[in-house]
């Protein structure tokens, strides 16, 4: 029997290799609904290949576009940010893997839940924002939340049939481009330099909070919520090679590791198939080819964006969620050369203190603070282009 899935953000990164995976095993997967933000060429040659029950196009302004290339075909095309919660209702849906980029991902990941539809989780932003509120939600609802980063999957991995309880978690970090940098350096990154990640290829935003550690940062955070674990519990490591993907250390002082080279395939294809693992022909790692495997402790002074993300989960409230909004639009105005690379963290800083915490959140609350946090961050980086 096929496992129905939705992918939102279908064609993103994430999104493109998960329907790698479902080509993979046309026997094991159907798709059922693919959404997309705003590219409409991607979505309908994607929805005539696979042949969903639903396309969500965000943007209304192709909705034209996508339903006149799609009217031959049986397939619903639907458009706006209501129709992408409205989707993940579909009765015949078992995972919905979510790979929005950002906070975008919150809402339908709250609605699936509700639905009780089992989550893929590459959105990290929705755990970020919204942690606690998300995790009771599944306990409720008795729903599996996969992860999907290869991190978090590696933690999850090497949880599966271990009766002990955590005593550490260490995630790894391959420290990005930037890795052994000074301030001084940073000061003259350019947008060019930070998009090339030394061992990874995801999206342009991801690639960029990779570079400022930031993406380790949203890491922590999620994995605390993900593991139920105190802030103690959460190690950083940098590790290059990007090898060892995450690593449990147990109340005995044994430790686990997950291990591979770097595909996100594996990890997309564990969390859909979870509890067992298919064959594949994915490239096998060999020790032969890595002479070394080396670990460093990160530099927090220099990439300070990792430190905030900890200060943030440590404070708690509505700190998370504000530290997100912020470095989501931080991050667009870099990559538009609004602001520098040092600057980023910076914006983040300002946003924090211009917003005052809070705490015992509901959902529309985390949403009133993020939509809040994104206009103080946009007006302090106007003021820096007016300066």
């Amino acid at each position: 029997m096929k496992k129905n899935i939705a992918i939102l953000g279908s064609t993103g990164s994430i999104g493109t290799q998960t329907l790698d995976v479902v080509r993979a095993f046309p026997h094991k997967f159907q798709v059922s609904v693919l959404t997309a933000s705003n590219r409409a060429d991607d979505l309908i040659k994607q929805a005539l290949e696979f042949q969903p029950k639903i396309v969500v196009i965000i943007s209304e302004s192709a909705y034209s576009q996508v339903k006149e290339a799609l009217a031959h075909t049986d397939i619903q095309v639907w458009a706006g940010e209501q129709a992408l919660v409205e989707a993940v209702e579909l009765e015949e849906i078992d995972v919905v893997l979510n790979a929005i980029v950002g906070s975008a991902g919150l809402r339908p990941t709250v609605r699936a839940i509700q639905s009780g539809k089992d989550i893929a989780l590459a959105n990290k932003e929705t755990l970020v924002v919204s942690g606690e509120l998300i995790m009771n939600l599944v306990k409720q609802h008795n729903v599996k939340m996969l992860p999907v980063d290869s991190e978090h999957s590696a933690i999850f991995q090497c949880l599966v049939g271990e009766p002990s309880p955590i005593e550490k978690i260490y995630l790894t970090a391959s420290g990005g481009p930037f890795r052994g940098w000074s301030r001084e350096q940073l000061a003259h990154v350019t947008k060019a330099e930070a998009l090339k990640h030394p061992n990874w290829t995801m999206g342009a935003k991801i690639t960029i909070d990779s570079a400022s550690l930031m993406n380790k940062g949203l890491e922590v955070i999620e994995a605390k919520w993900l593991f139920d674990l105190s802030l103690n519990q959460i190690d950083v490591i940098v590790h290059p090679q990007s090898i060892i993907h995450s690593i449990v250390q147990f109340e005995d002082g044994s430790m686990k590791a997950q291990m591979g080279l770097p595909d996100m395939k594996l990890p997309i294809q564990y969390a859909l198939t979870y509890p067992e693992r298919y064959a594949n022909n994915f490239k096998r790692f060999d020790f032969l080819d890595y002479s070394q495997l080396t670990f460093e402790k990160p530099d927090l002074h220099t990439f300070r964006n990792l430190q905030l993300a900890y200060d943030a989960l440590a404070e708690g409230g509505n700190r998370c969620c504000v530290l997100n909004a912020a470095n989501e639009i931080a991050v667009a105005a870099f990559l538009e050369d609004k602001v520098s690379f040092l600057g980023m963290s910076s914006i983040l800083e300002e946003t924090l203190c211009h917003i005052e915490n809070k705490n015992n959140l509901s959902l529309e609350d985390y949403i009133a603070y993020d939509r809040e946090s994104r206009i103080v961050a946009q007006d302090l980086i106007n003021k820096i282009k007016h300066n």
